[in-house]
């Protein structure tokens, strides 16, 4: 497929979804709001590692001295109040309407040295569509870096595979199974991950794409193109926040990108929150909608409900 590329765009919003769920990517300048969500990042990772550099942390601390402070980071951030006043003043910077769009809580992603750590809760993803993960056909991700990237240390892009069925095990996942039995665990696997998850069974073929936004640039795509974390051989970590959006009228209409080889199950619609009103989730009666019956067979955690009981901190909601 041809993928257009498209730099600070002008379209509507309505448009640049449409584009989207072709298979278009969206790159955007930084912004007031997103610079201040990298920032808040920056400082609560400097903080966390006692003012040692986080790029070359595979220098001077063992691996798993960076697992214990990432275990209390990361859901720490995810659950900062401010990141739930900059996002949608993000989203709507960027021409989102707010009464319509839902968003999940954000990511912050650590991408280290290979050698170093790549596992569990710094898990280096292979190419996948989060589509493969439970995800709905109108997700949009949204992609920023905190720290200057390097070609070797990115996000990879495939997307002349995004109408192409690639051959997968995606019938293996259960989202709702995942939450409740694998997703804790991320930082029990240090030197390597035997969660099972969605993964190509083929080789990729073709070298993969990689945009270098500034720190507070952002990479818009849908949860639909098969992407990866490039193997980091750059030899200073990547830290990253992704999130991710829904638009309320295309999930009326199950409007979206084409499913061409995703067979998970279950769904995280019910982890997605309105960016005007940042406590109400998607209506029970729409996310019911995409049930498949799985929801029934393990219990349904929202995304961040175990990390908050077992890391609670000042500052975690």
């Amino acid at each position: 497929m041809n993928c257009t590329v498209h730099i600070d765009s002008r379209l509507t919003d309505a448009e640049r979804r449409a584009r989207l769920y072709a298979g278009d990517i969206f790159i955007f300048s930084p912004n007031p709001h997103s610079l201040q969500l990298v920032a808040l990042a920056r400082e609560m990772i400097e903080q966390a590692f006692n003012g040692l550099d986080p790029l070359t942390l595979s220098e001077t601390l063992p691996v798993e001295s960076v697992v214990e402070v990432l275990r209390t980071l990361k859901p720490r951030f995810i659950h900062h109040p401010t990141c739930k006043q900059l996002i949608p003043a993000l989203l709507e910077h960027c021409g989102a309407d707010l009464d319509k769009v839902y968003f999940d809580v954000p990511r912050l992603r650590t991408a280290y040295p290979s050698h170093f750590l790549s596992s569990g809760i710094a898990y280096a993803f292979h190419p996948h569509r989060d589509t493969w993960y439970a995800a709905p056909a109108m997700q949009l991700n949204w992609w920023l870096p905190i720290y200057p990237l390097d070609r070797e240390n990115c996000m990879g892009f495939y997307p002349g595979h995004f109408d192409m069925p690639v051959r997968n095990n995606s019938e293996t996942y259960n989202y709702y199974r995942w939450n409740e039995q694998s997703r804790a665990s991320a930082a029990q696997h240090v030197r390597a991950d035997t969660r099972e998850q969605p993964k190509p069974q083929e080789e990729v073929k073709g070298p993969s794409l990689r945009y270098l936004p500034p720190p507070g640039g952002c990479i818009l795509f849908s949860g639909a193109q098969l992407h990866e974390t490039v193997r980091n051989t750059s030899g200073v970590a990547r830290y990253s926040i992704d999130f991710r959006t829904v638009d309320i009228d295309d999930v009326k209409a199950h409007r979206g990108a084409r499913n061409v080889d995703a067979r998970s199950t279950g769904s995280t619609l019910r982890d997605y929150l309105k960016a005007s009103s940042p406590g109400e989730h998607l209506p029970d009666g729409l996310v019911g909608e995409y049930d498949d019956g799985s929801e029934g067979q393990a219990s349904i955690l929202y995304f961040g409900d175990r990390l908050v009981r077992e890391n609670q901190e000042p500052g975690v909601q």
